[in-house]
């Protein structure tokens, strides 16, 4: 294994993040849900146990079907409070988009230290003392503004409402409670899934990729600097509007946002969950720099983009709806009938992603 592909398998197979079955027992809730689900027959249609981006389920005696997803920030909100507050609800967002639907409302949960205690906001703000000279030194009740403010921001440029949520002041750690959860509107046919579906069919990446949101890179020693998730509010819009449109075609067949660990997770996840492989060119990739490296192309967080899969013979349509928004779309690659993932950059190779890692490689990468 090279760095970067330790760096994506160790996100994909070790990291709770993508691992959440580790720690969370989900047979006890899909145990439940059948359970329930002798009361009110066919109302859950996608639930915890799916590893999808979103629930999607249907209210007795309602029309249509409801789309939701809860998601945390909390870490972020330490050195950028404002930008990962409006990252983690535009996540949110995307992940309600990624299942089919608009998202409508929103509820948010903030818990923090008690208002008049001084937090370090920036750089140094793990460390409790700012040796950088780059951090400010606020209240608890100002960085509670900035968190909600991020979170209105993004719900104002998204058309979205905030309807609710809960705040405590109990909290005692350096980290923040940021918690935010989209319920949203189905508008396809049926909900669209995060897992591959046919062997051929063509990637498309709707959005252009940045060096920001790097922390996986980081965290690997791939990069020197740094550099967290920068919300981008009406490209998110944008994008939103854009995957929408794809979806009038009525030729998308699997979705998926991009989030941790960017075009490396979301390909890898709908290859492993559907069965197949996947081929990627990374040289094909919209971009925001010119310098950007094919390791940041692969794995940095980039907001404001979405994954789409059609058949081959649909991909100029799709293409044609993306565009007509104004938003930058592009085939990277293709699903194939492997068991790995290869991502390259031209002709050179970068990442291959197993499946199903060895014992042995899953043992390397519990020591990182």
């Amino acid at each position: 294994m090279n760095k970067v592909e330790k760096a994506l398998m160790h996100a994909l197979f070790v990291h709770l993040h993508h691992n959440t079955d580790k720690a969370i027992d989900f047979g006890l809730f899909k145990q439940l849900n059948e359970k329930v689900g002798q009361t009110w027959p066919s109302a859950l249609l996608v639930g915890p146990d799916a590893n999808d981006d979103a629930a999607v389920f249907k209210i007795p005696g309602m029309e249509g079907l409801v789309v939701a997803k809860m998601e945390s920030h909390c870490s972020p909100c330490v050195t950028s409070p404002y930008d990962s507050a409006a990252t983690g609800a535009g996540g949110a967002m995307r992940d309600v988009v990624a299942m089919g639907a608009r998202p409508v409302f929103l509820l948010d949960f903030i818990g923090t230290r008690p208002l008049e205690e001084e937090v370090i906001v920036g750089p140094c703000g793990f460390d409790g003392k700012c040796t950088c000279g780059q951090c400010q030194v606020m209240t608890s009740q100002d960085r509670i503004n900035l968190m909600l403010k991020g979170i209105a921001d993004m719900c104002r440029t998204m058309d979205v409402f905030v309807v609710g949520g809960g705040f405590s002041t109990s909290f005692s750690d350096i980290v923040p409670a940021v918690v935010v959860a989209v319920i949203g509107q189905l508008v396809t046919e049926k909900p669209l899934t995060k897992p591959a579906k046919s062997a051929g069919d063509k990637i498309i990446i709707i959005g252009e990729t940045g060096t920001d949101g790097n922390d996986t890179l980081f965290r690997a020693g791939l990069v020197d600097t740094m550099q967290p998730a920068i919300a981008l509010f009406e490209e998110e819009r944008k994008t939103m509007e854009a995957t929408l449109a794809a979806f009038k075609t009525g030729k998308i067949k699997a979705c998926s946002d991009l989030g941790a660990a960017g075009i490396g997770a979301a390909v890898c996840e709908s290859a492993r969950f559907g069965g197949l492989g996947a081929r990627v060119d990374l040289a094909a990739v919209p971009v925001k720099v010119k310098d950007i490296t094919p390791e940041e192309i692969l794995i940095c967080e980039t907001q404001a983009r979405m994954l789409v899969q059609v058949a081959p013979e649909h991909a100029e349509e799709v293409l044609a709806a993306v565009g007509s928004q104004g938003v930058p779309a592009a085939v990277i690659g293709e699903i194939t009938g492997e068991d790995h993932i290869v991502f390259t950059f031209k002709e050179e190779q970068v990442a291959v992603i197993p499946n199903h890692p060895s014992p042995e490689q899953l043992e390397e990468l519990s020591r990182l």
